[in-house]
């Protein structure tokens, strides 16, 4: 019994001075790093971190620790910044070093660092540069897309009055409107509402949304090392990006076999001719499997972000009425009745161009951002950030900094009126991120929200078939983005 006892006493002893030693081992690493919770070994801060809640715990945890701090995602190292002077002193003022993408382990087992979103170094700034330039030539900002924009959001307003005031699900013809535009720009090409294969398309892409938002993605996020062996919800993702992947590599092989270089339709065409011209070169990154999952960022992107925001937008104007008649007492006097919305039209509506900024700023689409990565050593706010540190840019925290919004977790469109009642910028509000990383298509998405809501509303009232007061804001998942929640409307005519 004692050499029992004394073996027990000898084992608890190691495990103590093993702790202890982990633990200083620990502190040396991160004695230059900000403050944070202690981690737990392998788990990190996994207790500290809300499954459903993450960035409303990571708030309240830079409340305790300030506006820089430190989280461990299992043994992964996360540096985040909170609120708009954090945000804004990273990505704008310290851009260069904070322009690295950071690791995402539930998407990098896919893209494995190919594609416009999720390169890094030469890579990325080849391009991006194309993809800007691209988008450009093919009308971002310009008087031709902006009628293919406004096309679109005649198809949906017709797409919605077929359903003659009865409750509906929004959500499938805004997404197809929107991934119209995108289909047309990317592909060349839009779809008709009927489409099945394209419907598929879309319901992809929602899923997709959805799923990268759920407590299976974060403990991926978390523990990759172990999660890439289990089954469960977050293998989904890997078939949804599947089904946009297939779809892309069609298009590709479509516009291969069509090809004409004096005279490119579209994104991929661009892009084809862009390998050819580069075939030579050994340094250049424009070859089949970029152009393909540039396409696929560039679509899902650009086709996601922009339909949550006016799913979200039709949802508060519902709840908030009066300020949906005042948006259409503004569209009335500008633009009538008589003639589809423009772009010129939204420096006459200060009202409504508030209400959308304050759409975005409230539904907070994406409160984490996507992943930065500092790209060497850096000294931020007394701190050093070794090479390679994720870096977690809170905008939801940016988006919600009491210093620079009135109520911030109201919906109000003043934080974008001055006195006068006139339209008022607010340099908290990024929405697109900023900086070298901020969204490529931040013109299109501005133009596409401004045409669709003011169109839809030009035609429509909405209204809930339950009680306004009722209608709960709540997004239906809460991780890494923001999925608005799911309901019906009914639109009457005007």
């Amino acid at each position: 019994m004692e050499l029992r006892g004394a073996a027990t006493l000898f084992l608890a002893a190691c495990i103590s001075c093993l702790i202890f030693l982990w633990k200083r081992k620990q502190k040396q690493q991160t004695s230059k790093l900000p403050p944070g919770p202690t981690p737990l070994p392998l788990l990190g801060n996994v207790l500290q971190l809300s499954r459903t809640h993450l960035f409303k715990s990571l708030v309240t945890l830079g409340e305790k620790y300030g506006p820089v701090f430190t989280v461990y995602l299992g043994s992964r190292r996360v540096v985040v910044l909170c609120g708009h002077e954090a945000v804004k002193q990273a990505l704008v003022d310290h851009g260069e070093v904070f322009g690295g993408r950071g690791r995402m382990p539930t998407l990098d087992r896919i893209f494995h660092g190919y594609g416009v979103i999720f390169a890094n170094g030469e890579r990325w700034k080849q391009l991006r540069q194309f993809s800007i330039m691209t988008l450009r030539n093919f009308g971002m900002g310009k008087r031709s897309l902006e009628e293919r924009i406004t096309e679109e959001a005649q198809c949906l307003v017709e797409e919605i009055r077929k359903t003659k005031g009865s409750p509906f699900d929004p959500s499938h013809p805004i997404g197809h409107a929107i991934a119209s535009v995108l289909s047309a720009i990317t592909f060349g090409q839009r779809f008709d509402y009927q489409d099945e294969k394209f419907a598929h398309i879309i319901d992809a892409i929602q899923d997709l949304f959805l799923e990268l938002s759920t407590p299976w993605t974060q403990l991926y996020e978390m523990f990759p090392g172990i999660m890439q062996f289990l089954p469960g919800p977050h293998n989904r993702i890997l078939k949804d990006v599947k089904v946009l992947h297939d779809f892309v590599t069609e298009r590709v092989q479509m516009n291969q076999e069509t090809l004409d270089p004096s005279c490119p339709r579209d994104y991929i065409d661009s892009f084809l001719i862009k390998m050819e011209e580069e075939k030579q070169n050994p340094q250049s990154e424009f070859h089949t499997k970029n152009l393909v999952l540039s396409a696929v960022h560039l679509f899902f992107g650009g086709t996601e972000m922009v339909s949550s925001t006016l799913r979200y937008g039709f949802l508060l104007l519902m709840k908030y009425t009066e300020i949906q008649g005042k948006v259409q007492e503004e569209i009335d006097h500008v633009i009538g009745k008589n003639r589809s919305p423009a772009t010129e039209d939204r420096s006459q509506m200060p009202y409504t161009h508030a209400v959308i900024h304050e759409i975005q700023r409230f539904s907070n689409i994406i409160p984490l951002g996507i992943p930065h990565a500092v790209i060497q050593d850096t000294q931020f706010r007394g701190y050093t950030l070794p090479k390679g540190t994720d870096v977690f840019c809170l905008l939801g925290s940016a988006l919600q900094d009491p210093q620079h919004f009135i109520n911030p977790e109201d919906f109000d469109p003043r934080n974008f009126l001055d006195e006068n009642g006139s339209f008022k910028k607010n340099n908290a509000f990024v929405a697109f991120s900023s900086g070298k990383r901020m969204c490529l298509g931040e013109g299109l998405a501005r133009m596409e929200l401004f045409l669709v809501f003011t169109s839809v509303l030009q035609h429509f009232t909405l209204k809930s078939p339950i009680n306004p007061q009722e209608i709960d804001l709540t997004p239906k998942a809460s991780g890494f983005w923001h999925v608005s929640p799911r309901y019906k409307l009914c639109a009457h005519p005007r």
